[in-house]
């Protein structure tokens, strides 16, 4: 879903300064967008949304009492807001609790740790202490001799994340959290740490899923914050063994979780479904309110203000706010994107588009549409109703989506993003820190905005994106 800026085109053409007859044609659907765009802006369901949410149940850890009940909260939440068919489904999960942690360099001069344990790693049934390795990257891990970390702790220290507005800089490390717990076992490792997988600098550890590997977590997994692991990598630095003193009491446990759905039946084609996705669950350590309590207040917000817009569109609006999207399980079944696509069926073929709101709350400043679509009568109607809230245009084709709607672009469905502002937000994301002060409500509403008007050009329109996207193939060849 992340754009990268110096991939972004905007011409005078693309921002509808140039008439077309097609454009013409669709000067009231674009009209009927900005006034909805303006009306979002100036609405405050998301705020009241994402309030509620966090302040009622907190952290919602993937299957956890608390989630279930968030989701019983917000099926009633889109009935009271006039929502249609909704609807709580749910699947089976393997639920994960941290219970307590705790590491420590021992010595003659023992120090305190500040470390959170992987989700879904296994407790350490006890107390592991041994000396530990390090590396400076994942492949060095897999490169060490076989048996050589037997009776030792691997660390990792890749070093700090790159802070960037796409949000690029993730990916490096989150590949050392989902593989290093089963690398460093390959290698006879009593347990594993990592830095955390964050760009602040604060005391603070950032949690996250690690992998499954053969139905299970091999051993203990802990994320360390960034000033814990500059004091550890200085201390390997000196020469001398370092030992480490770990504790977990984490643990798995059979729950559900579910996918909570409701939609803004459309007027003349209701049978064609746009969906806008997000997660109800969030980790543990916060309120999980930029991850991504946001995102659901974001649909939300865009759904409400076109159903309240006077008109309803033609096509339908389907909400889904997805269960357990943060954490992986002993068989991959795609969680709650897998769980949607496996219950509607053929219905599949009905689907027109999905997008994912799962950044945080900062504002949107691109758009990528779907391959085929770059230049086209539609791309341009969408430029000119979100330029003005600055918002670019992208001529590079959005290809995933997200995790949520994944399962749907794995199957066909076309997908958009609307790119938001990820500087700041792996300062936050996966710790303590992620509470509901840190959303800027102005930013949220042009979020809202963004995604309103849109969904509107989408909903109340006859493009055709899967359509489009078979005609590039052709021109390809």
């Amino acid at each position: 879903m992340f754009l990268s800026a110096r991939k972004l085109a905007v011409s005078a053409f693309a921002l509808g300064l140039v008439a077309t007859p097609a454009l013409a044609q669709d000067a009231t659907t674009i009209a009927r967008a900005e006034t909805v765009r303006d009306r979002a802006m100036a609405s405050n369901i998301a705020l009241d949304y994402i309030t509620q949410l966090t302040t009622r149940f907190g952290p919602r850890p993937a299957g956890s009492r608390s989630e279930q009940d968030a989701a019983a909260w917000a099926a009633d939440y889109m009935r009271a807001h006039g929502f249609q068919n909704v609807r709580i489904e749910e699947f089976p999960l393997v639920g994960w609790e941290r219970g307590e942690e705790s590491a420590s360099v021992v010595g003659d001069h023992p120090q305190r740790l500040v470390v959170a344990a992987l989700g879904h790693s296994p407790g350490t049934n006890g107390v592991i202490e041994a000396e530990i390795v390090r590396f400076t990257s994942l492949e060095a891990l897999n490169a060490a001799p076989a048996g050589s970390l037997a009776g030792k702790i691997a660390f990792v220290d890749a070093g700090q994340m790159v802070r960037m507005q796409d949000g690029a800089g993730y990916g490096p490390l989150t590949r050392i959290r989902g593989a290093g717990p089963s690398a460093a076992a390959s290698k006879g490792a009593l347990a594993f740490i990592m830095r955390s997988a964050g760009s602040d600098d604060h005391r603070m550890p950032h949690t996250g899923t690690t992998r499954y590997v053969d139905g299970r977590v091999p051993v203990p997994g802990f994320a360390l914050s960034a000033p814990d692991a500059d004091q550890l990598s200085g201390l390997v630095a000196r020469g001398q063994p370092v030992r480490v003193r770990l504790s977990s009491t984490a643990h798995t446990y059979e729950t559900h979780s579910q996918n909570v759905i409701g939609d803004i039946v459309g007027r003349t084609r209701p049978n064609e479904v746009i969906v806008l996705g997000s997660h109800m669950d969030s980790w543990d350590l916060g309120t999980g309110a930029i991850d991504d309590g946001a995102g659901g207040a974001i649909t939300l917000g865009a759904a409400k203000a076109i159903a309240d817009s006077g008109r309803r569109p033609a096509r339908t609006i389907r909400v889904v706010l997805y269960g357990s999207e943060e954490v992986a399980q002993p068989t991959d079944t795609g969680n709650g994107g897998g769980a949607y696509l496996r219950g509607i069926g053929n219905a599949v073929d009905n689907h027109i588009i999905a997008g994912e709101s799962d950044f945080g709350a900062d504002r949107v400043y691109a758009l990528g549409l779907p391959p085929g679509a770059q230049g086209s009568d539609f791309a341009r109607a969408a430029a000119e109703v979100l330029y003005p809230i600055g918002v670019l245009t992208s001529q590079e084709p959005e290809m995933h989506g997200g995790a949520d709607v994944g399962p749907l672009a794995g199957a066909g469905v076309p997908v958009f993003g609307l790119a938001q502002d990820g500087t700041r937000y792996f300062d936050l994301h996966h710790t303590a820190d992620d509470t509901l002060n840190k959303i800027d409500p102005s930013q949220m509403s042009q979020n809202v905005a963004a995604w309103a008007g849109l969904v509107w050009l989408i909903a109340d329109s006859d493009v055709d994106f899967r359509a489009m996207r078979a005609t590039e193939g052709a021109g390809a060849h």
